[in-house]
């Protein structure tokens, strides 16, 4: 088998693993710091976003913390208190309240955690009527 850019090859005399790169830590720290993102806490509270996914568009306002109002796809119709846990490839590695391009935003709201498909774009919503998903 052969080793790419996105897998990890492992195993000893015979045989061969491949691992997704994502699910590695290494992988995962080289795949988030290589994209665009926010940190939560580094936002002014009432600041709102309006973020992309492959799917679907989010409007987030930013309460405090990773506490956030959010509107969008098929599980918000309506603004709905929740938080934001961070940004994941969708394995067992999450960048805590950070929401980042081409990461799923995983957010907890009435007792369900959402993850969402990959982050497209994100915009301040003074400035999202220029921003377009990619």
């Amino acid at each position: 088998m052969s080793n790419d850019s996105s897998s990890i090859q492992r195993g000893g005399a015979g045989s061969a693993t491949l691992i997704a790169r994502g699910a590695t830590l290494d992988g995962f720290a080289a795949e988030a710091a290589a994209g665009a993102g926010v940190q939560l806490r580094e936002l002014e509270p009432l600041t709102s976003l309006i973020v992309h996914t492959r799917n679907s568009r989010y409007h987030v306002v930013v309460s405090a913390g990773a506490s956030i109002m959010i509107q969008g796809g098929a599980f918000f119709p309506e603004p709905t208190p929740a938080r934001l846990d961070g940004s994941s490839l969708g394995s067992s590695f999450l960048k805590l309240g950070w929401i980042g391009v081409g990461l799923r935003m995983e957010i907890s709201a009435r007792g369900q955690r959402i993850v969402t498909t990959a982050v497209r774009s994100i915009a301040r919503e003074d400035t999202a009527d220029t921003a377009r998903p990619h």
